[in-house]
């Protein structure tokens, strides 16, 4: 190509005409602010959401914000200005905005998924970050140092996958700044997993499950799984229930 004189002088006039344009979008705002590039659309999208509806972010919010947040012209705009605004937003984790030539925005919105709730206070997503926003959506419970929020998000989708087989529901679980994992079951079980080879002993539990409830009478409010061979269950004596006095007894 580069022996075709042909070729490299169209190809070094469309570079110059390129940089011509450059210069001139730069050195003159008169050209910038030409009515051809007065924005007059700008598109808001979400990820995963349905039928181009959000769940939690309301369209007038959006609209706030374009109205508020969208000035300028297709060069001028502030584009992070605007991605700040929505990321404000309660429910939306992140906001892109991309410019269409030459007068059009495109926003594309990721919306938090909630997976459960943080010491009552805020609300934890599916990647364990923490946020703040109001929902009516049941969701269970995590306990312990924010930070560690992640790894409790993470393990407690381990968690409810082991448990599966049994259909119990977590609603509750504990992380201590010790690092000791407790479990609350809907069915009002408490499991004691302590530190060491918790989903291990979490299988342990499920394994033996039937064998746990063939050999009481009494309903199960405690298991602890923290024995090296073996696990002790707490129950509630069956003559003593109106006391809620528990009796515990440890299955080698």
């Amino acid at each position: 190509m580069w022996d075709n004189h042909r070729t490299l002088h169209i190809l070094a006039n469309g570079i110059f005409t390129l940089a011509a344009l450059i210069a001139v979008f730069v050195i003159s705002p008169s050209v910038i602010n030409l009515p051809i590039f007065t924005l007059n659309e700008v598109s808001v999208g979400g990820i995963n959401n349905i039928n181009g509806e959000f769940k939690h972010v309301k369209r007038e919010q959006i609209n706030s914000i374009i109205s508020s947040e969208v000035a300028g012209s297709f060069f001028t705009v502030d584009l992070d200005k605007i991605s700040n605004a929505f990321e404000k937003l309660p429910w939306v984790r992140t906001a892109s905005v991309r410019r269409y030539w030459p007068q059009s925005l495109e926003v594309v919105l990721e919306e938090h998924v909630a997976l459960a709730r943080r010491d009552n206070l805020a609300l934890v997503n599916i990647h364990g970050e923490v946020f703040n926003a109001v929902t009516d959506k049941w969701l269970p419970a995590f306990t312990g140092p924010v930070e560690n929020s992640h790894e409790v998000a993470r393990q407690y989708v381990v968690f409810r996958k082991l448990l599966k087989p049994l259909q119990q529901i977590i609603i509750q679980v504990d992380f201590s700044p010790r690092r000791a994992w407790r479990i609350h079951t809907k069915n009002g079980i408490v499991l004691e997993l302590g530190r060491e080879q918790v989903e291990a002993r979490l299988e342990l539990y499920v394994s033996a499950h039937g064998y746990i409830i063939s050999q009481f009478k009494q309903p199960v409010t405690y298991v602890d799984l923290r024995y090296q061979n073996g696990f002790s269950v707490r129950t509630l004596d069956a003559n003593r229930q109106h006391s809620r006095n528990p009796s515990l007894k440890k299955v080698v």
